[in-house]
């Protein structure tokens, strides 16, 4: 055996379907293998005229994968080193089509058809298709930027595809190759819905070793869930984020299905990769590889911006991605616990975070809380926290600065524990800090574990009627951080002074939106959700608009001054230089900041007056 086909075969060994197969049979592959170089722009296989009998895996490189023949239509895919491309094409026999080109100089493995078909009849072979045949089995269309502000319902590629509760798995599975979708719907009694996916292949039928005979109604997802028409793409978009779904049938206000949208639907190509990346934190099988993950994290929201993804939208997947890695090294530091304590808590995320608002240089805020009737070892939970902590630390996410993590007393405690401090925050905000710690766990998400462990919400929801003392004090806080109109002036003349983007401007709109949230009852919330729902109430209709649009602005410039400064290799910081802002730049910050003095100020007034919610008219505080 020559060196060439030795390095072939560590090569295959090392990528999925190819790993799992003998030696023997590597070796045989290899045999009939050959690496080709491609020049950028070149053209590797046309599967639209031709029907080449092979597949390809890429070595080193980029490929993309276009519709047709034209190297300037838009990309289907792109693969990366270890990707595999051509199967479907030769499995279906020239039903699904495409071109290939490389997209930088480029080696690609070409393997023979009749070597691919017996790497696919195995089960590790089924197993790679169920995971990754559908990418391209459902790209009728190329993937085009959509506007994230519209509905749903204008974003369904075609009429929803129904079987019968009955037709088997093979029958299914053909189907959807033959239509060129992921799925198919299942009606159920009543008015249910059940689904079948490339997701139910791969978990109920190949992983669990069920025969391909069975009805799709032993192997589907139901009851589905569905998403409303007139629901906006970037709130589905992150639903599917969060839940790791890939497919939401869309329903009208009757109840009828219009079909089917997929994140591919939803978004661009570059937005996709956030499914890769989130599927290869949750596959991570220890920190190390866990942090190679994350290290893909920021990457990812820097192209989804510079990709044209509006700030709050690239934030907000963000946040969902540095949640994902703390549920993840969660997971890992309990892989080796079996104790009951295990089962018996909930680690809560906090801060910016959790309200869907990180940044590149966003810290951890976390807590824990634990069941009052557990059998809780709480030395060995903090200590865990402290592992998790750790693990958070090497990919990139430092715990919080200001000590608000899940391994202190102050912030781990039993529901009971955190009920009794918050009722006590609420009859005395100034008793153990009772005004900060209540507006970090009213931003609270839980991570992991029972959400009804998180006790601090539902004892301030009746805020408004039962502590109008204590909804009066949050206000006060929210103003005592205004920003200060005369230093603001000096800082925003001074072309060579700074300005910290966060604690000057954000923080302020922050603190004032979660006052404004709890009048009406919201307490977890994103910030201009906050806003939107007190608008009318709390505060003016205009305020609330100006406030979100301020946030807004704020959030651009803030993520684009972050992502230039990872491009220059510094790390992330929320100081903005004056000098080097656009003259732009420089109006809009100006702007407002001018606007935001501005609220606070007729929001002081109002309160004054007594006319805001949870205030005294003619208080000397105010």
């Amino acid at each position: 055996m020559t060196d060439h086909s030795d390095a072939l075969i560590a090569y295959l060994g090392k990528h999925a379907p190819f790993h799992s197969m003998s030696p023997e049979s590597l070796a045989a592959v290899a045999a009939t293998s050959s690496r080709k170089r491609f020049r950028t722009g070149e053209l590797i296989v046309d599967y639209v005229t031709e029907t080449p009998d092979e597949i390809w895996i890429v070595q080193t490189g980029r490929v993309v994968l276009l519709p047709g023949p034209e190297s300037g239509a838009d990309a289907l895919d792109i693969v990366e080193p270890g990707g595999v491309f051509g199967f479907l094409p030769l499995l279906s026999e020239g039903k699904v089509s495409f071109t290939a080109r490389a997209a930088e100089p480029t080696v690609a493995i070409r393997i023979p058809g009749p070597q691919v078909r017996t790497v696919f009849t195995d089960p590790a072979g089924l197993s790679y298709l169920a995971t990754s045949a559908w990418d391209t089995i459902s790209a009728r269309s190329s993937p085009r930027d959509r506007a994230s502000l519209v509905a749903v319902e204008a974003l369904i590629p075609r009429d929803p595809l129904f079987l019968d509760a009955d037709t088997s798995v093979r029958d299914a599975v053909k189907k959807m190759t033959d239509e060129h979708t992921s799925y198919v719907l299942i009606r159920l009694p009543g008015r249910g819905l059940g689904i079948f996916t490339d997701r139910d292949l791969r978990t109920r039928v190949v992983a669990a070793d069920v025969s391909v005979d069975v009805p799709i109604s032993r192997v589907m997802s139901a009851p589905a869930r569905t998403v409303p028409s007139d629901r906006i793409a970037s709130t589905v978009l992150m639903d599917m984020l969060e839940s790791g779904l890939r497919h939401m049938p869309v329903v009208d206000p009757r109840g009828r299905v219009l079909g089917v949208v997929e994140e591919r639907d939803l978004v661009a190509t570059s937005t996709r990769q956030s499914f890769v990346v989130r599927r290869s934190i949750a596959l991570a099988s220890d920190p190390t590889e866990l942090k190679g993950a994350a290290d893909r994290v920021t990457d990812l929201a820097v192209n989804l911006f510079r990709g044209g993804t509006d700030a709050t939208g690239a934030s907000a997947v963000l946040s969902v991605m540095f949640d994902a890695i703390v549920r993840r090294a969660l997971e890992l530091e309990l892989a080796g616990h079996n104790e009951p304590w295990t089962r018996q808590f909930t680690w809560l995320t906090m801060g910016s975070i959790a309200r869907r608002e990180a940044m590149p240089s966003s810290d951890v805020d976390s807590a824990m809380s634990w069941a009052d009737d557990g059998d809780i070892d709480i030395p060995a939970l903090r200590r865990m926290a402290a592992g998790v902590h750790a693990t958070l630390d090497l990919c990139g996410l430092p715990a919080d600065r200001n000590g608000a993590v899940a391994f202190k007393p102050r912030f781990s405690r039993s529901a009971s524990q955190w009920a009794n401090a918050a009722a006590g925050w609420l009859d005395d905000p100034m008793h153990d800090r009772g005004i900060i710690m209540s507006s970090l766990l009213l931003d609270a998400r839980p991570a992991r574990g029972n959400p009804a462990l998180n006790t601090v919400p539902d004892a301030f929801a009746k805020m408004p009627a039962e502590h109008p003392n204590a909804l009066r004090l949050q206000l006060l806080d929210a103003l005592s951080g205004k920003v200060r109109i005369r230093s603001l002036r000096d800082i925003v003349a001074r072309r060579g002074g700074t300005f910290d983007l966060k604690s000057h401007a954000l923080t302020p709109i922050v603190n004032l939106a979660r006052w404004a949230g709890l009048t009406v009852g919201i307490g977890s919330a994103s910030t201009t959700d906050r806003l939107s729902a007190a608008a009318g109430h709390a505060i003016t209709d205009g305020d609330a608009r100006i406030l979100r649009e301020v946030f807004e602005m704020l959030q651009r410039l803030r993520l684009s001054h972050q992502i230039d400064q990872l491009s220059a290799g510094h790390a992330p910081t929320d100081i903005v230089t004056m000098s080097e802002l656009s003259p732009v730049g420089r109006n809009l910050l100006t702007d407002g900041v001018r606007e935001v003095a501005a609220v606070q100020r007729r929001v002081r007034n109002l309160a004054a007056a007594g006319a805001v919610m949870g205030t005294m008219s003619g208080s000397p505080t105010l």
